[in-house]
């Protein structure tokens, strides 16, 4: 799942339209990320440059990302930089993975100089960079001192240099003579191994097909014979036409379950029926598609780190906290003999004297009979000796009592706690974030926000329309739960959820009328989805009417009992929730 050099041109032929346009914004979502945006006659477009390790790349997106209040200083340096600067030209050297851009802006003085802009799209080594018009580093959106890597380092003021590369062979001028032999240098290794290494610009998903087309199965570069050999060079030199004559196929591959996997300029048919394939029209528009939801996810989840940490320590330690609990009350379980070895000390009154260390005497409440030892303390007298025994039972049964209250209010908390984890795992905005620190603090886990804090705005559940017309609705958080089953619904709307799983409430508008079932295991599908079990393939869902749901007195945000219900096995299905969603 890399942005292969080869794709990274196809990106700048269609970044081409941005050149003579103008720096108009700048703004930093996230510490690795950057978007810019340019005005051109033709309107205005959002360039956004990624350097995170998985998921680096350029594009044009149309992705409204949520800025955080304070810019960071290395957007408040691009916006000193380059505002109102005029983009001059695009370059790539070959097929490197390095996206150049030249900028014209004016500096302090009003004199125009030549600013650039090194995207560098190399995996964990990635980087934005700007440069001045003397190829020295003005800063970067990482910056690498020595200790981290002494063979290229990248901070100000330093010279911009390329990192260090291999030659390899380009695609689009191939010498089959040439690659051959550059093959053969790695006859021990995998052919698709071999061929990432020898030919610049290709994803393993391009090679493991140029493999798969030539030879059905991966091998060593030793065992690949000579029509095989032909076959690959067919194959290639055919890509390679498709290239020059900007023949582009930008296909998507996602598995099963709807879950995105790889993606390439080219037809891709070696995973057979096990991948889903997607076209899309243009370079820019799946790259954009392809990241947005995961981007969107980390930077959600990079916002709500504090909560993630905060609910995983309560969890391990309500969890702990129970496990002792019940480890006690095990322990009590032992009780009636305390009573017992009292009983049979007061009867045994005559037989014991002050000093002795234990008491054997005939066990009567035995069904087996026969003789028991009864520990003593010889500092106490025999009738102490049984009122020992008699607290100690006293206070077990006590104990008994008071643990199994906590154990139930544990697993309570237990229960609560990870639903909220659950909530937070699916949140997809920072609205639902805020919704859920609020819930929390209402509950007393964080801190009450400050007056001058303002509270995001939460937003109405998730909405899906069943292929029957039913409107299926969503709750996102425990508060939203409570609303909607108790109090947005109508006594004849069927109510979902998962059984003993955390999850969303899940209710269909029934409208007083009677759903067909189809709608009925749509919807369970849903609930499956939107729950902890969602990477399930056989999820409990139960499901009844509304009037038929309660919330006990005193009970958290979220927790409600229920009777009448019925229960779906079912398996969640991650593309007819997104078909389904309105």
């Amino acid at each position: 799942m890399a942005l292969d050099g080869i794709y990274l041109s196809l990106v700048r032929k269609e970044l081409s339209p941005l050149i003579g346009g103008r720096v108009d914004k700048i703004h930093q979502p996230t510490k690795e990320e950057l978007i810019i945006g340019i005005r051109t006659r033709e309107g205005g477009y959002r360039l956004l440059l990624n350097s995170a390790a998985g998921t680096a790349r350029v594009h044009l997106t149309r992705e409204n990302i949520e800025n955080p209040k304070t810019p960071p200083m290395f957007c408040m340096l691009m916006r000193k930089r380059l505002s109102s600067g005029k983009l001059v030209d695009i370059r790539q050297d070959g097929f490197e993975r390095i996206l150049y851009f030249d900028f014209d802006s004016a500096n302090e003085l009003g004199d125009i100089e030549r600013l650039t802009i090194a995207a560098e799209i190399m995996g964990r080594r990635s980087n934005i960079i700007l440069i001045d018009g003397e190829g020295k580093m003005i800063d970067s959106i990482k910056r690498v001192n020595p200790e981290m890597s002494s063979v290229r380092p990248v901070l100000p003021g330093m010279d911009y240099t390329l990192p260090p590369k291999s030659p390899r062979a380009n695609l689009e001028e191939l010498d089959f003579g040439v690659l051959r032999k550059m093959l053969a240098m790695y006859e021990r290794k995998r052919l698709s191994n071999a061929l990432v290494q020898t030919l610049e610009g290709i994803s393993p998903v391009f090679a493991d097909e140029a493999v798969w087309r030539a030879c059905g199965e991966d091998k060593a570069v030793c065992d690949v014979s000579e029509e095989e050999f032909t076959r690959l060079e067919n194959w290639l030199k055919a890509e390679s036409d498709k290239l020059r004559g900007g023949e582009h196929r930008y296909i998507t591959l996602s598995d099963e379950e709807g879950r995105l996997k790889d993606f390439c300029f080219t037809d891709i048919a070696h995973f057979g029926s096990l991948m889903q394939i997607k076209e899309h029209e243009s370079a820019c528009e799946l790259l954009d598609s392809f990241y947005s939801q995961r981007g969107r996810l980390d930077r959600i989840k990079q916002k709500a780190q504090d909560l993630f940490r905060l609910l995983t320590s309560l969890s391990e330690r309500t969890a702990r906290r129970t496990a002792n609990q019940r480890q006690e009350l095990a322990e009590c379980a032992d009780r009636e003999s305390l009573k017992i070895k009292g009983d049979l000390i007061m009867t045994n009154l005559y037989a014991v004297q002050k000093g002795m260390t234990s008491l054997r005497c005939e066990n009567f409440y035995s069904e087996q009979g026969g003789e028991i030892e009864i520990p003593l303390d010889p500092r106490l007298t025999p009738s102490q000796n049984a009122q020992r025994y008699y607290k100690e039972y006293k206070k077990a049964d006590t104990a008994e009592k008071k643990l199994v209250e906590l154990i139930a209010q544990g697993e309570r908390e237990q229960q609560y706690i990870d639903s909220v984890l659950d909530s937070l795992t699916r949140a997809d905005s920072e609205a639902d974030i805020s919704q859920l620190r609020e819930e929390l603090a209402e509950q007393g886990y964080i801190k009450k926000r400050s007056l001058k804090a303002k509270t995001m705005k939460s937003l109405p559940p998730l909405k899906f329309v069943s292929d029957d017309g039913y409107t299926i609705l969503v709750g996102r958080h425990n508060r939203q739960n409570d609303r909607l089953t108790l109090k947005d619904s109508q006594k004849t709307d069927i109510w979902l959820h998962t059984q003993n799983i955390t999850g969303s409430h899940t209710v269909i508008c029934t409208n007083g009328t009677e759903p067909p079932f189809s709608t009925i295991e749509q919807a369970a599908r849903i609930a499956a989805y939107h729950s902890k079990a969602r990477e399930s393939s056989q999820v409990p869902v139960d499901y009844t009417l509304i009037k038929y749901v309660k919330k006990p007195v005193g009970a958290k945000p979220g927790m409600v009992i229920f009777t009448n219900q019925k229960t779906l096995y079912v398996k969640p299905d991650a593309a007819e929730a997104e078909r389904l969603k309105k």
